[in-house]
């Protein structure tokens, strides 16, 4: 009789896991195709895209015109040897050089972006329609009431001013 008990309950949570298995996923359906998450994930897309063209204007157009003015320095190559190469070591060093290069990237790539979200924010006003009026209170209403009754009884009565 203990065996039947224990196989029962263990029946009984296995189909509670199976449950629990198929609950997460729906949500994580329901989750991937809400048009936030795929927005997200061309965002993330055209966004790995546009960094690895930044580089190239970076490393391929704008440095080499900076380097041949200060007197053909490469930056990629620019550091500091903190240790030399000797006896199987390998070399140590700190290349700024190719920090001052991703540096150069990241504000061309945070410049281009700001300029981006300031045109679709433009954009977006453009097209938004105006907040609806916002419909009058109670006490506002019946104000305009009192108001107009007042009116309507000055109106109809010669003597009053």
């Amino acid at each position: 009789m203990h065996a039947t008990v224990r196989r029962k309950r263990l029946a009984r949570l296995i189909s509670a896991g199976a449950a629990a298995k198929m609950k997460i996923v729906q949500e994580f359906r329901k989750f991937a195709v809400r048009g936030n998450v795929v927005d997200m994930a061309v965002g993330v897309i055209v966004g790995g895209a546009f960094s690895k063209i930044v580089a190239s204007l970076v490393d391929d157009i704008l440095m080499p015109p900076i380097g041949l003015t200060l007197a053909g320095v490469d930056f990629s190559s620019l550091g500091w040897i903190l240790r030399a190469a000797s006896d199987g070591k390998a070399e140590i060093v700190l290349r700024y050089g190719k920090f001052l290069q991703i540096s150069l990237n990241f504000v061309i790539i945070a410049w281009v972006t700001f300029l981006l979200v300031k045109v679709m924010n433009h954009l977006r006003e453009q097209f938004e329609e105006p907040p609806a009026a916002k419909a009058p209170s109670r006490q506002e209403v019946l104000l305009e009431e009192i108001r107009n009754l007042l009116k309507k009884s000055q109106n109809g009565n010669p003597e009053n001013p």
